[in-house]
């Protein structure tokens, strides 16, 4: 291939590197350009290291070629078909905070959050309140001796 890529072209390359913000990706002999953590998959990539691996072939796209440094900016998610977003169902506004909409929203966010592993404000509270307590009842022990 020529040393000129356009954008929107789609080539295959070979992962060359791996750096916790994104991956290296060579086009060929002499070009190489670099895929950001954001462009790895659709969905939320905390780990380049659980998607790719030096040697992996991949198909990217191209997104930007910077034509004074020569940096390549490239995706391999735009080369994927965008997965289908399941519609969930939305709770009934029956709370004190009324009708307003954007609640739902929040608490959309909140179980999406919590399936991908993060613990929510609210489990985080028990956990917060649990220790306190403990230390309370050590420190209770320490006075009484």
């Amino acid at each position: 291939m020529s040393g000129q890529y356009e954008v929107g072209s789609i080539v295959e390359g070979k992962v060359t590197g791996i750096k916790p913000f994104g991956a290296f990706v060579a086009l060929d002999e002499k070009k190489q350009g670099l895929v950001h953590i954001s462009h790895i998959a659709h969905g939320y990539v905390k780990d380049i290291n659980e998607q790719l691996t030096v040697g992996d072939q991949v198909k990217v796209k191209v997104l930007s070629v910077d034509q004074e440094s020569g940096k390549i900016s490239l995706s391999i998610k735009e080369t994927q078909p965008k997965p289908e977003r399941t519609e969930r169902p939305r709770p009934q506004s029956s709370g004190p905070r009324g009708g307003g909409g954007g609640g739902n929203k929040r608490q959309g966010g909140a179980q999406q959050n919590q399936t991908q592993g993060f613990n929510t404000l609210e489990d985080k509270l028990k956990d917060w309140l649990k220790q306190s307590n403990e230390i309370q009842a050590d420190l209770n022990k320490r006075i009484k001796k």
